[in-house]
């Protein structure tokens, strides 16, 4: 029974006293508020610095559930690519055929990126991605196939490249979807936070996912590692789904030619993005010394398992340096850190190309891996708070070109020098290379060596087209 209207003369509702216990509206009280705890970040407006929380991102379960579906997508990768190398290794025991790898995964970054990238602006980031992780359970599976059946088959090695090359082109449309569509799930404060746990527990399943996949292959079969590949996607499948879908201020662009371009157009107008892609473009395309890791390891004297511990290496180097990261307060000097950490990367390929001990060449792609952790942050943090929520999903694409395509392309490279002038020789000359590449990187952008903090990056507005 409702209370009755004022001036109402029948059955008046009796007068409650106040409860000092109960608040008068849906306001806290000042007694709940001194109760509460900030999860990431106080609203402080007084001058004293903010407390470093080292575990910002962490403590959003909705970044636990994309860094688990990232985790189990890249052991799934590096399972698989674990398994093709050291198939066609062994089939050939040449070091072009490694080469040949790089340049088929390359193919797809370089022709079809900026397609990927418009696609994953103009559609839902999530189903770009699921889309295209159902793709990466089937190539897997489908190599599974001809390890099993087709090895007598006079056109395995082929066979083989063509499986790689359609895996590639799911990957190069995957990838630009799931990078843009980090910053929709997580607050920009803690973004560089985030790009930091990204980067460990993508070199967390890096170590995983190779050894995982050594093991398997050196105990089992290349079949089941493959196998385990496309499980491991499987599973992220799943748990991807599970993801919220962030909306974005789409702009209605229809698929042209500007439209495609447009984010080069932003990357060579910022030139602090131009400066840090160029560096890492190079620095990889001339120091990768992973895709002669089987003709190292066969150099060193160890079998499939130590090949599977020589790609984990750099991965535990990027691991206990993503840490101190996380650990330490935010860098007040990126780019300076940045270019002394390419050039450690180059000081240690050198040396690991030079060296006869297998324990002396695992050292050295441990230093590998954690100077190449300071770039990843520095780049993935800097790339994605200086673009527009529009945009992102092309800046990552052409981010994309220069860094999956270094990757690949650097594969290649290794390979055609190597099967040329031996890999010791493509490895140290990379990694000199990587120091040169480094040194003229800080003389033409003068801006790299004078960024500050991570914290301060902010995004830059797009450019208006000309009026006509």
């Amino acid at each position: 029974m409702s209370a009755q209207e004022p001036g109402s003369n029948s059955n008046p509702v009796p007068y409650e006293q106040p409860d000092e216990e109960r608040p008068s509206s849906a306001a806290p009280t000042e007694a709940a508020l001194e109760k509460e705890v900030p999860t990431v970040r106080a609203l402080d407006q007084s001058p004293a610095p903010l407390e470093h929380d080292p575990y910002a991102a962490l403590r959003l379960p909705v970044y636990r559930l994309f860094s688990v579906t990232f985790a189990l997508a890249v052991i799934g990768s590096q399972s698989m690519s674990v398994a093709v190398q050291w198939e066609l290794f062994e089939r050939t025991h040449k070091e072009v055929t490694l080469g040949n790898i790089g340049l088929v995964q390359a193919l797809p970054v370089i022709l079809l990126s900026l397609v990927a990238g418009h696609a994953s602006d103009v559609f839902s980031r999530k189903k770009v991605l699921m889309v295209m992780q159902i793709f990466l359970v089937i190539f897997p599976l489908m190599l599974a196939a001809m390890v099993w059946w087709g090895k007598g088959w006079p056109l395995y090695v082929q066979g083989f490249y063509l499986v790689i090359l359609l895996n590639a082109c799911a990957l190069t449309f995957a990838r630009p979807a799931r990078s843009a569509l980090l910053p929709g799930l997580v607050p920009a404060e803690i973004f560089s936070n985030a790009a930091t746990w990204n980067a460990t527990f993508f070199e967390l399943a890096s170590v995983v996912g190779p050894a995982l996949g050594g093991v398997v292959i050196a105990h089992i079969s290349v079949f089941w590692a493959l196998i385990l590949s496309a499980g491991m996607t499987a599973i992220c499948f799943w748990l991807t789904s599970m993801l919220p879908d962030p909306h974005v201020e789409r702009k209605s662009e229809p698929l042209s030619f500007a439209t495609l371009v447009a984010g080069v157009r932003f990357v060579w107008r910022v030139k602090i993005i131009l400066a840090i892609l160029t560096l890492d473009l190079f620095a990889v395309l001339l120091g990768g010394a992973v895709y002669l890791l089987p003709a190292f390891a066969e150099r060193l004297g160890v079998g499939a398992a130590g090949f599977g511990w020589l790609r984990a290496a750099p991965s535990c180097g990027a691991i206990t340096m993503a840490m101190l990261i996380a650990h330490l307060p935010p860098m007040k000097r990126a780019g300076r850190a940045l270019l002394l950490a390419v050039t450690g990367f180059g000081a240690a390929t050198i040396v690991f190309g030079l060296s006869t001990s297998f324990w002396l060449s695992l050292l050295m792609l441990f230093f590998t891996g954690a100077c190449d952790n300071i770039s990843v942050v520095v780049r993935h943090t800097l790339v994605q708070l200086l673009t527009p929520d529009s945009m992102r999903g092309r800046v990552s694409a052409v981010n994309q070109v220069f860094i999956g395509a270094s990757n690949e392309l650097g594969g290649m490279e290794s390979g055609y020098v190597g099967q040329a002038f031996g890999p010791v020789f493509s490895v140290v000359a990379g990694g000199i290379g990587a120091i040169i590449v480094t040194a003229l990187v800080a003389v033409k952008w003068p801006e790299v060596r004078r960024f500050g903090s991570l914290q301060s990056a902010q995004a830059v507005e797009e450019p208006q087209p000309a009026q006509a």
